[in-house]
């Protein structure tokens, strides 16, 4: 039986398979909805007068977000799980902000965050 270095080393190594490419993606996309919206439901209780149980709520899916990520596949350590989510909370904040607030993200916007995407999901699938 190899050490829990090795056994973490092996995890981290493993090949992807389509459906924990698929199961990482989605899992991206569940903590960015949770986080974005506990973050939006604070900002509108603080800043925009909204009922205080709002930011109960906000706080409530704030704490689940942070359990998302604990579900990602092996192949994903701490660091890397939340550095790659970071591409995927930049263009769900955009989003949500659009869709909820109407405020219309612009080109620098989206190149902006296509480039982030595109450099972590690099990091993501790159050979190890």
């Amino acid at each position: 039986m190899g050490s829990e270095e090795e056994e973490h080393k092996d995890a981290e190594t493993a090949p992807w398979t389509v459906g924990a490419v698929f199961a990482s993606i989605g899992l991206f996309v569940l903590a960015g909805l949770a986080e974005v919206t506990g973050g939006w439901l604070v900002w509108q209780t603080m800043r925009e007068g909204k009922p205080w149980w709002w930011a109960v709520l906000g706080s409530l899916a704030l704490v689940g977000y942070g359990f998302v990520p604990t579900l990602q596949p092996a192949q994903l350590t701490f660091g890397r799980a939340f550095a790659v989510y970071g591409g995927f909370f930049i263009i769900l904040s955009y989003a949500f902000g659009w869709v909820l607030d109407g405020n219309k993200p612009d080109v620098g916007d989206w190149v902006g965050s296509s480039i982030a995407l595109a450099g972590v999901l690099v990091a993501l699938f790159w050979p190890r």
